[in-house]
């Protein structure tokens, strides 16, 4: 096998950081192209030797001619999911890309598109697709165009559909188009194909179809994820008048998957979107073990999700248009002087009897499944709204229930900074005091401005030490009546985050408000009584959310 550099764009996302990992491990030398080269610091495999991880973006010419300089193969693997203008964004991106791979040299442009019929109206997204796959075709530089239906893998959006679909609705009114064939592939053969693209001859410059050995209807897709995963039958009952976008509003509200992703994934199941040839055989030998079946890749993809060994998952790659872009920790807003606008904050403190350690094991557990502490008809009712509004909600979950890294997905938040205790210091965030724990949470929800969530945790002699800020930068009228509107409810929500989750501390430490000395009698003690109750059922509460 003949060594090169490749450049990876897209690195962050599902596919990217997956293929990124397996070329380094095949003896490639591996340039991630990534617009916050900060969310790859907690991933193990970017700090190989042989991983290289640079600023970049597609739509940048200067940047992504630096990147593909001295590279050898370029893997595409990036895509526009917002709701407007997507197509002109994925053209003048792609035109960029061509260009600066063209200048520099590079041999081989491999990109991941979709199949898509010949000789019928194609819907919006998968007309970019192809749109894009010709662009990299005519740009002078040999291509590959691999082009997959639904990919099926542990933590995909075309999976999670799917899944919380055949999940949560034993009865079904079903559209037209879960009538429609489609031939899926398992994220393991895509990966095969993606890396033995880098070997193809020099003359090679086309499009292959790749699908697994399966063609199904959706119906029988649904059918079938039912009955690995040991599910009652499901009733299907079909209902002409569900068009795709119609279709695209249920699945928003009824899996993780924003209208924003299942609008492409939709549109790609309007058409049959079977594989009408298999010639890359010819030139990249299929698996050893043969193609994987849709019962093999739906039970691994279980398996992984039960064993919480997900690698990435959809929700890994920031939108581009997120709501809260990034920020600079060292420009961060933290007083109203900040960039000359008003910014509104909640801040709070609280001692604690817990050690440093275990307060810092309750908060890097915060939200998914355990929920936020506080309020939780509020957080729900928030999450439905932002939902209705083609915002992310509280449902994309966590990527593993124990641990966050920087650019992880946690509900309506993107992790932007997670430093543990060892970790702190000057070199890492600049305020942080040596020894100090830090979550800091971008909001991607949809509102009038941008905001931010910081969890702190500090040791000290006997315990720890709790801080918690909101901060909130308003963008224009709306975003000031909104942090109005919003602030009587802080005392719940963000007043409750910060005694629950001390409490879950002390509790799981075996200190707290249960070791209180006893209060004698009157009405006082009587008052602490009540007090100390209330505690003892937060905390229970709480325990049962971390699973003490």
């Amino acid at each position: 096998m003949e060594l090169v550099k490749c450049v990876v764009t897209g690195a962050t996302g599902y596919i990217g950081g997956r293929l990124a990992p397996r070329l380094a491990a095949e003896g490639h030398e591996v340039r991630c192209v990534v617009r916050t080269p900060a969310k790859m610091k907690d991933i193990p495999w970017a700090q190989q030797e042989a991983v290289e991880v640079v600023a970049g973006d597609v739509l940048d010419e200067d940047s992504m001619r630096a990147a593909c300089e001295g590279a050898d193969v370029l893997f595409y693997l990036v895509h526009s999911l917002s709701e407007s203008g997507f197509a002109e964004v994925d053209r003048h991106a792609a035109l960029i890309t061509a260009q600066a791979a063209r200048s520099a040299g590079v041999r081989r442009i491999v990109y991941l598109g979709g199949i898509h019929p010949e000789g019928v109206q194609l819907s919006e997204h998968l007309a970019s697709r192809a749109e894009v796959g010709e662009i990299f075709l005519r740009s002078g530089v040999p291509t590959a165009v691999l082009q997959a239906a639904v990919i099926l893998g542990s933590g995909s959006a075309s999976f999670e559909m799917l899944r919380y679909l055949t999940e949560r609705l034993p009865v079904m009114l079903t559209p037209s188009w879960v009538h429609h064939r489609v031939q899926p592939i398992a994220i393991r053969d895509v990966l095969h194909y993606l890396a033995g693209a880098v070997e193809l001859p020099a003359d090679v410059n086309r499009s292959f179809d790749i699908g697994g050995p399966d063609v199904l209807t959706y119906l029988q897709m649904m059918e079938g994820f039912a009955e690995v995963a040991g599910l009652p039958p499901r009733r299907m009952l079909p209902v002409p008048v569900l068009t795709p976008r119609l279709s695209s509003h249920w699945v928003n509200l009824v899996t993780p998957v924003p209208r924003s992703t299942a609008v492409p994934l939709i549109d790609s199941l309007v058409h049959e979107v079977v594989a009408s040839d298999h010639d890359i055989d010819s030139y990249v030998a299929p698996p050893a073990e043969g193609l994987t079946s849709f019962r093999r890749a739906v039970d691994l993809a279980l398996t992984r999700i039960r064993e919480g060994q997900v690698e990435t998952r959809w929700s890994g790659a920031n939108a581009r248009y997120a709501p809260s872009e990034p920020m600079p920790s060292d420009l961060l807003p933290s007083d109203p002087e900040w960039a000359g606008g008003t910014v509104y904050t909640d801040v709070r403190e609280r001692t604690s009897a817990a050690s440093a350690d275990n307060l810092w094991h309750v908060v890097v557990g915060i939200g998914g499944n355990r929920g936020w502490y506080s309020f939780p008809i509020g957080w729900w009712a928030r999450g439905v709204i932002d939902r209705l509004v083609g915002g992310v909600g509280l449902r994309r979950g966590r990527r593993d229930e124990d641990s966050l890294k920087v650019g992880d997905a946690l509900d309506w938040w993107r992790v932007e900074e997670c430093v543990e205790g060892s970790d702190a210091g000057p070199q890492s965030v600049p305020d942080l005091e040596d020894g100090e724990y830090l979550l800091r949470l971008r909001a991607e929800m949809k509102a009038p401005g941008l905001a931010w969530l910081e969890l702190r945790v500090a040791p000290r002699p006997g315990g720890s030490i709790y801080r918690q800020r909101a901060i909130f930068l308003p963008r224009g009228l709306a975003g000031h009546a909104y942090w109005w509107v919003i602030a009587p409810f802080h005392v719940l929500v963000f007043g409750g985050m910060e005694r629950r989750i001390v409490a879950a501390a002390e509790l799981t430490e075996g200190s707290g408000p249960l070791a209180a000395p006893a209060d004698g009698h009157g009405p006082i003690a009587a008052l602490r009584r009540r007090r100390r109750v209330r505690a003892l059922r937060d905390a229970e509460k709480a325990r049962r959310r971390v699973g003490a």
